[in-house]
């Protein structure tokens, strides 16, 4: 995954101000709160994990990650409820949601952010479109989610839902802890 930097200049200095990678914002804040953290990831197939452990020092607060890529590894290996998938579908913020619970819960982990999507570029349908992602994210016991619509290639629409997962991630600390 590419850095996240950006170049301000400031107008009245010259100075330039360069924002750190995303996910070392996230070691940051996951080490000054000891927060621990799994990922639950079907569309972006382990690259949320991926990018988490670019950061030295990671291992501290990220245990393990999941990628359940079938209906059934996402029963099987992080306890989704059946229902849930029967109910709402594989693509759904419920599904979602359940996923970054159930994998916190499974991971023994205070953290935990999923990802359930149609990367494409088959497997669409006019109700479940190619690039529709859903990402959850739960910590301390509350789980919020988002829906997005990405476009371009398969490895676009990961890569976007990547990134959006990770901000999505600082956010919910950010806003949990009033940073």
């Amino acid at each position: 995954m590419a850095e996240h930097v950006y170049d301000s200049s400031d107008s009245c200095t010259g100075k330039s101000a360069v924002q750190e990678p995303l996910e070392y914002s996230i070691y940051g804040l996951l080490k000054k709160y000891q927060i621990t953290i799994t990922t639950a990831e079907s569309a972006t197939g382990g690259m949320i994990a991926s990018t988490l452990i670019n950061v030295p020092g990671i291992s501290e607060f990220f245990t393990e990650g999941y990628v359940t890529y079938s209906n059934e590894a996402k029963v099987k290996m992080i306890h989704v409820a059946p229902e849930t998938i029967d109910t709402y579908g594989v693509v759904s913020s419920e599904t979602a949601a359940d996923m970054a619970a159930s994998a916190a819960k499974t991971a023994a982990t205070m953290a935990a952010v999923s990802v359930t999507g149609v990367a494409g570029p088959d497997g669409g349908t006019k109700e479940c479109p190619v690039g529709l992602v859903f990402i959850g994210c739960y910590l301390n016991g509350k789980t919020v989610t988002e829906r997005h619509m990405f476009s371009g290639s398969r490895m676009d629409v990961r890569k976007s839902a990547t990134e959006s997962a990770l901000s999505m991630l600082k956010k919910c600390i950010e806003e949990t802890y009033a940073v």
